[in-house]
């Protein structure tokens, strides 16, 4: 699970308005060319025994269940007799705890009595309004895609693995994948570029987070250089922008069915003196309307706090970080609760979609902390349930809330940066720790941060109560390199023998569930476009419902969208990739785009 590269430099805009969709010049992006033979990108034949010389795979095949080395991590630990003192913010070094010895059995874990759970009404935080906006809501319909890891809306990132619906289902051929899934096979699976969005000037030496895209029947949303724009689906006509004061730091990967959301922005523009104004403002948006509801920021007795993750559950935006956080009523803005200022733990974020997760971090830094794993409800604050992970596991990510996984990267044994080693399968009704999935970086390409942004995990999924995650790509078919994706149960963590192949020289990625079928993206080999095919939940039989051009402009701007940092949405025959960052361009004669658009015929 190695990290990607840092995303290339974006272009400046062509003239006119930035966004607008533009036609691409003759033979330029989008425009069908073969491949020069023998020119870039053509396969080269690698030395004899030299990188990339076919290893031989472990026993049982690759990504198969390998012999355990010693015992799991992460059982419920004791709680102890007096509680740590107040974190010191900012936070610890990037590494992680160290791997504990569980005990035979799970222990039974401690359920918060007084229902507050460590959180108080909106009285114990400072609130401060700075702007309200009353919108009458033009509702347009539920929202088609939201997120890459949940049950039926699929991964951001980035914002990349709940909330919202799944695809409405299309026209086309008429046939379904499945019997329990929305998305059709259209008559003629072969795509065309849709749109391109041009990627935002910023200034020299300067990267703007882009981060935030969503999808709804009547708009495709996407963040831009401090500012959110709505296009048409289909044409890429603009229909609405909303300009912000500073770029967007976080963005919810998941949307009401109404078609609301929130993000976390800065209040102004970075400069060179100052590179960051903290990222202070939150808001509700309304996808449909191309507005925003509200604005809030949150203090800390008399200073304003910084803000790492945002995200939506039910009713409930709730935003966190190492100095506090809140949560508001989506509609409204108005305050429901809020983590004691005063607890020596402090809820360093939550994932959201079905229910509303916690992710508490308790002692002094410093020591071996504890991350407390909560379901809470969204309304209240009012702690439902809690699993306590091992002393030493530093940070955790919210994979799916319902059900509840969440990743770790215990002993930073992962080995590659990706932040995953291990996933936790927890009961949100009890607390109890239901099984532990060990997923080795070496073997395993799921990624996450879950040291800023709580739920931010990619190329991975969850459903029928079981986890899919690929393989790293190894040794295997014509071209020399393959990968897999693999299946877990989430009651015994085993394999269930269900495997999806990507295909010579492709490399496939989960991006969501479609009801019971898997969703999934095959980044393409070098003379092919990507695919994205709906694998049954039951036979894992696999069904190609887009697959794009393979012109050499097309590809390479496909294949600058790496499934380990873009944001990848996909319904009803579109599919919508899109950047997180944007940069200065190196040159002139480069051409960059924040998103670009495919649909089949």
């Amino acid at each position: 699970m190695s990290q990607p590269p840092p995303p290339p430099p974006p272009n400046q805009p062509p003239p006119g308005e930035f966004g607008a969709p533009q036609a691409p010049p003759p033979g330029g992006f989008g425009a069908p060319q073969a491949p020069p033979p023998g020119g870039f990108g053509a396969p080269q034949a690698p030395p004899p025994g030299g990188f990339g010389a076919p290893q031989a795979p472990p026993p049982g095949g690759f990504g198969a269940p390998q012999p355990p080395q010693g015992p799991g991590y992460g059982y419920p630990a004791q709680q102890p007799a007096q509680p740590p003192g107040p974190p010191v913010p900012p936070g610890p070094p990037y590494g992680y705890g160290y791997p504990q010895q569980p005990p035979a059995y799970p222990m039974q874990p401690q359920v918060p009595q007084g229902g507050g759970g460590g959180r108080k009404p909106n009285g114990q935080v400072v609130i401060i309004v700075a702007a309200v906006a009353a919108v009458a809501l033009i509702i347009g319909g539920g929202v088609r895609y939201s997120s890459s890891s949940g049950k039926d809306d699929g991964k951001n990132n980035s914002s990349g693995t709940s909330g919202g619906t799944g695809g409405k289902g299309g026209t086309g051929g008429g046939k379904t994948t499945g019997s329990t899934g929305k998305e059709k096979v259209p008559a003629d699976t072969t795509s065309k570029v849709l749109f391109q969005v041009p990627a935002p000037a910023v200034p020299a030496e300067t990267s703007v987070s882009t981060v935030g895209s969503w999808l709804t029947d009547k708009v495709y949303a996407k963040s831009g250089n401090a500012e959110i724009d709505g296009y048409d689906p289909d044409s890429g006509a603009k229909v609405w922008t909303i300009k912000l004061p500073g770029p967007v730091c976080a963005a919810s990967p998941h949307a009401s069915d109404s078609g609301r959301t929130a993000i976390v922005y800065e209040p102004a523009m970075p400069t060179k003196a100052q590179a960051s104004h903290g990222c202070g403002e939150v808001s509700a948006l309304d996808l449909a309307a191309g507005k925003l509801l509200w604005t809030k920021s949150v203090k800390s007795g008399d200073r304003q706090i910084s803000l790492n993750n945002v995200t939506v559950s039910a009713n409930t935006v709730a935003v966190g970080s190492t100095s506090g956080g809140a949560a508001f009523d989506l509609s409204t803005g108005k305050a429901l609760w809020a983590p004691k200022p005063t607890d020596s733990c402090y809820d360093a974020g939550y994932g959201g979609g079905d229910k509303l997760v916690a992710v508490r971090k308790c002692g002094e830094y410093g020591s071996a902390r504890q991350l407390h794993i909560q379901t809470i409800d969204p309304t209240s604050g009012k702690v439902i349930s809690e699993y306590k992970m091992s002393p030493g596991i530093e940070y955790a990510s919210v994979v799916s809330s319902d059900p509840l996984v969440v990743a770790a990267d215990v002993g930073d044994s992962a080995g590659d940066g990706s932040g995953v080693s291990d996933f936790f399968s927890i009961d949100d009704k009890t607390g109890r720790l239901r099984t532990k999935i060990s997923a080795p970086g070496k073997t395993y390409a799921a990624k996450c941060d879950g040291i800023t942004r709580i739920e931010d995990c990619v190329k991975l999924a969850v459903g029928n109560d079981r986890l899919y995650i690929p393989t790293e790509q190894h040794d295997g078919g014509q071209s020399g390199r393959i990968n897999e994706i693999v299946a877990f149960d989430l009651g015994t963590g085993q394999q269930t023998g269900q495997r999806a192949d990507s295909g010579d020289g492709y490399d496939i990625s989960p991006l969501r569930m479609d009801g019971g079928n898997l969703l999934a993206y095959k980044h393409p080999p070098y003379d092919k476009g990507g695919q994205i095919v709906s694998i049954d939940g039951t036979t894992f039989k696999e069904t190609k419902l887009l697959e794009n051009p393979a012109a050499e402009s097309v590809h390479d701007a496909e294949t600058s969208m790496l499934p380990d940092s873009a944001e990848i949405l996909y319904s009803d025959g579109h599919l919508y990739m899109s950047g997180i960052f944007a940069h200065k361009p190196y040159s002139a004669s480069e051409k960059e785009y924040l998103a670009i658009a495919f649909g089949t015929q």
